[in-house]
């Protein structure tokens, strides 16, 4: 049986699990990813006053099983705010059971308290499994490419 997983805000002692969830997401992406400086990096930036970043995650049995971050944007074409979804990840035991459909919840409720009126996020055109449930709640895909110009040395 199935235990009834919360969602709720992330706290600092979730930092250790978010960034195993995020080696597990990076990995389920076919990505590099260094842990090394995370917890530091995410305390401040999920954690400081005045940050817009957020983070809902998914805990069943006092593990932490996904997590959601997002951050409001303005969009000049709409003249507007929007949600953008940055991160989506439930692990792998646990899709298939509702789960996605009660973050993506969350996150729309989120969205509408933060007087966004569109939320928008990626998917690689890979992830087939994410992009049919995506299509199943209603939402729409519009292909562009992302580009990355790294700013570090």
């Amino acid at each position: 049986m199935f235990n009834t997983a919360i969602i709720r805000d992330a706290k600092p002692s979730d930092l250790d699990g978010l960034i195993d969830l995020c080696q597990q997401h990076a990995q389920f992406e076919l990505s590099e990813y260094n842990p090394a400086g995370k917890k530091q990096r995410l305390q401040q930036h999920l954690f400081a006053a005045g940050s817009t970043v957020q983070a809902l995650v998914v805990e069943l049995d006092q593990q932490l099983i996904g997590y959601a971050t997002f951050i409001p944007q303005f969009s000049t074409w709409d003249a507007g705010y929007y949600l953008y979804l940055d991160c989506l990840f439930l692990n792998e035991l646990s899709r298939g059971r509702g789960l996605g459909e009660s973050l993506m919840e969350s996150i729309k409720q989120r969205a509408q308290e933060l007087d966004c009126h569109l939320i928008q996020w990626q998917t690689p055109e890979f992830n087939t499994g994410a992009i049919k449930f995506y299509h199943r709640i209603g939402a729409t895909a519009k292909s562009k490419q992302r580009f990355f110009l790294s700013l570090e040395d």
